[in-house]
């Protein structure tokens, strides 16, 4: 997928695509470049439409040790928080260590959607490390190797940890706070953009 039937000027697009790499909003972009909002947000969705696919097509699967874990993403509401966090998406990670990191947008958290993922992802008779949350018991069964971690009692025991992973979280949630507020259709969109930034700086 390639940026194609693109109107604005060589000088404009290399303006947006270099706010763009810096990190700036579209909003911010368009009124540094002298460009039409709505023309800078669609510039922005069109490159991360290319991330996301490009993604996808060259996604190796990972292997060694992988770190695994899930995270909710959204606004503060009250109510139930933690995981099952009500109205908030539900994104499962998976990281290999001194490799890169692979999120999916999933429907729920269990067992029966994060192991096939797993699966899909990371070579057999890898090491994987979790928490001690319940859909990983899975993993003791599995043709992997599988250590946790009891966030309760302590956040790392020498190898065991999950601290890369939950890095990139807190990185990907940084990244879209910026944006007060991401339409759930296009949410994909910024994750990946997200893991983009956080694989390749």
């Amino acid at each position: 997928m390639k940026l194609r039937h693109c109107r604005l000027s060589s000088s404009q697009i290399k303006s947006l695509f270099n706010f763009f790499i810096s990190g700036a909003t579209a909003r911010t972009a368009a009124e540094l470049s002298s460009v039409n909002r709505n023309t800078a947000i669609k510039f922005y969705d069109k490159l991360r439409q290319i991330i996301c696919y490009n993604i996808e097509k060259d996604s190796p699967f990972l292997c060694g040790e992988i770190e695994v874990d899930e995270s909710y993403f959204g606004g503060v509401r009250k109510g139930r928080r933690g995981r099952g966090a009500a109205g908030k998406t539900a994104v499962f990670g998976l990281l290999e260590r001194g490799g890169k990191v692979y999120s999916q947008v999933v429907d729920d958290t269990k067992a029966q959607t994060s192991l096939p993922i797993i699966r899909g992802k990371v070579k057999p008779d890898s090491i994987v490390y979790s928490d001690y949350y319940r859909s990983y018991n899975a993993l003791d069964v599995s043709e992997f190797k599988h250590y946790r971690i009891n966030h309760s009692k302590e956040f790392a025991r020498e190898h065991n940890h999950i601290n890369g992973i939950e890095n990139f979280w807190n990185q990907a949630k940084r990244q879209m706070r910026k944006f007060n507020g991401i339409q759930k259709d296009k949410f994909n969109l910024f994750l990946k953009e997200c893991e983009f930034r956080f694989n390749y700086g």
